[in-house]
């Protein structure tokens, strides 16, 4: 058994030690080490250095479309012509499962792609922000403490004008 593989059967074996049942529950504990590293990994994602083509690099206004839902919170970044320049969304910075859907995750995902509009060299920024989810408002915010320039910020999450035909009701 080379080394490698007995890394990974050892780090099985105390992923499994880790479990505490309750009844038919499974508890996990997460220890602190566990938590950095997590940590540590979004931060290196958010860090990351996304390439940029030059036809990009010569706008200087852009749009931000903040799209949140119960799941995910995705940030397109786009000229004002509407063609899509870069993108960042919680699972591509590095969280997964149900912690896509936290403000601290679309946060980071703001952070991400504000680095990405300094590197291109935007300017002035309109935000668009569409959906219901937890992330609206901390990745609006994220956007305002990177020092981008926004000009302004609108909310175009669809309404119904009183939507679709009711269900017939029920009689019992």
């Amino acid at each position: 058994m080379s080394e490698k593989q007995w890394d990974l059967a050892k780090s099985r074996l105390h992923h499994l030690h880790n479990f505490k049942t309750m009844g038919k529950k499974h508890i996990i504990k997460t220890d602190q080490e566990e938590a950095i590293k997590e940590q540590e990994k979004v931060t290196a994602k958010v860090s990351k250095d996304t390439p940029i083509k030059s036809s990009i690099a010569k706008t200087r206004e852009g749009k931000i479309y903040v799209t949140s839902s119960y799941n995910n919170t995705m940030l397109t970044l786009t000229n004002p012509r509407g063609q899509v320049l870069a993108w960042k969304t919680a699972g591509s910075v590095g969280f997964k499962g149900t912690k896509k859907s936290t403000s601290f995750a679309s946060s980071k995902v703001a952070e991400a792609l504000a680095n990405v509009c300094k590197k291109i060299g935007i300017e002035k920024i309109e935000v668009l922000v569409k959906g219901v989810g937890a992330g609206r408002e901390s990745a609006v915010r994220t956007l305002v403490t990177q020092g981008l320039n926004i000009v302004s910020i609108k909310d175009i999450t669809p309404m119904p004008h009183n939507g679709c035909r009711p269900k017939k009701t029920r009689r019992v």
